[in-house]
Parts: C-alpha cells; sequence; structure tokens
C-alpha cells in the first residue's frame, strides 16, 4: 500500500518550516539554535518519521501511547516526546517509553508516572501543561507555580518548562497574547526552578509568531506532513 505522502513533499515541507523558524528568529533577534523542531507524528507512518529523522529532526512528539510503544520499537535515534493526555492506566507505560513528558497535570496519572520513572532508575524531563481555555487538559495559570513547586520535589521527575495550546483564534497573531502569557508564567516559575526554561507552544497555523514570543519547542505536524487523511 502506498504512503499517503512522499518523501519529496514532506523533505520540502520541512526545508519551508525551517525557513519559517529561521526568518521568525531573525525578526525576534533570537539565536535559531535556540528553537527545537519537534515533528508532531499523530497517525504518521515509521517511514515518514525516518525521513526527517535522516533531515535531522531527532525529536518526536506522539499523542497515544501505542502509536509511541510501536514506533520506538521500530525507529532507532529519535528523542520521543509524550504530548498526550497523561491517563493512570497508561501512565506506567509512558514512563517506559519516553524519554520527555510535555503534559504534566496534578492527579494519579503524574505520580504514577513518577514512580515508575523512579523504579527504573530513571529521572523523566517533564513541562506542565497549562491551559487558558479553562476547556481543555491542563493546569490554570493561577495553579502553575504551586504544582511546579511539587513538580521539583518528586523523584523520577525534572521539571523542564511549561507547554501550550492557545485557544482557537482566527489567526496566527491572535495567539500571540497566548504565547506570551506562557512566557511571562514561565519567567515565574524559573525565578525558583531556574531549570525551568522550555516552552512548548506554537504548531503548525500559528509557530512563526510561537518563536517570536520566544518558543523553545515547536510542535509541527501538518506542515511537516501534509493533511492527516480521512478515516472515512
Amino acid at each position: 500500500m502506498s504512503l499517503p505522502r512522499s518523501r519529496e513533499t514532506v523533505l520540502a515541507n520541512l526545508e519551508d518550516v525551517r525557513s519559517r523558524i529561521g526568518r521568525a528568529c531573525a525578526r525576534a533577534n533570537r539565536d535559531h539554535g535556540t528553537v527545537r523542531l519537534i515533528a508532531a507524528t499523530k497517525t504518521v507512518e515509521t517511514e515518514a518519521i525516518g525521513w526527517v529523522r535522516d533531515a535531522g529532526v531527532t525529536e518526536v512528539g506522539e499523542n497515544y501511547v501505542k502509536e509511541l510503544r510501536d514506533k520506538r520499537a521500530a525507529l532507532e535515534g529519535v528523542v520521543w516526546h509524550f504530548v498526550g493526555t497523561l491517563q493512570t492506566h497508561t501512565a506506567h507505560l509512558v514512563a517506559e517509553h519516553a524519554d520527555v513528558v510535555q503534559t504534566l497535570v496534578p492527579g494519579n496519572a503524574v505520580a504514577r508516572l513518577a514512580r515508575r520513572a523512579t523504579d527504573r532508575g530513571a529521572v523523566l524531563p517533564g513541562l506542565i501543561e497549562v491551559d487558558f481555555t479553562s476547556q481543555r487538559t491542563g493546569l490554570p495559570p493561577a495553579d502553575v507555580k504551586r504544582f511546579a513547586d511539587e513538580v521539583a520535589e518528586v523523584d523520577g521527575l525534572e521539571l523542564t518548562g511549561l507547554m501550550t495550546i492557545p485557544p482557537p483564534t482566527p489567526s496566527a497573531e491572535g495567539a500571540r497574547p497566548w504565547f506570551a502569557r506562557l512566557r511571562a508564567l514561565r519567567d515565574l516559575v524559573v525565578s525558583a526552578h531556574p531549570k525551568a526554561t522550555e516552552l512548548s507552544m506554537g504548531m503548525s497555523l500559528d509557530y512563526e509568531v510561537a518563536v517570536e514570543e520566544g518558543a523553545t519547542m515547536v510542535r509541527i505536524g501538518t506542515a511537516l506532513f501534509g493533511a492527516r487523511p480521512s478515516l472515512a
């Protein structure tokens, strides 16, 4: 069965994304090397992930535990970020197969994640997921500082920053205030936890604005791999 995308198209997309990140860095007077491209690969075939890995994209974000487990087993040379919702019944598997967890929120799932990491003798870098909408998975901004203090004391986890998905906006520019808010929140957290410098924000429709506002990680799926095929 043929893939729903071609190597040539994906690599051309990658070149375009990198160029846009570079231009956004220039506008913000930033070093291009301060922004890490995380390939968002939900439903993307391992072969296509291999194309971008071979082109230098060595960090990949997965939403689903089964995909994370299966793709990790099939593909070497990749740092695996878990970017999906942590669930108590699968958190132990995330601890076994992820290298970074971007969706820390208070609860049993994070506790189980930390315990399994500790049992394995591992320390998982983790980002707190922030929700500005009160409608998604994630922590309200007012609760982030307290939870950051808690994460910093937990064996098996290392607090490295914050992530968010902004509320839907009519244009990429509309996301700017939310990215600025996450940056300000990160600066507050850093005052107590100096290693928590990462800002994971910006996806295919708004990553240039995110870079201008200080993103250190952008999570790019559609702009790299094209639209996901319809399951209908």
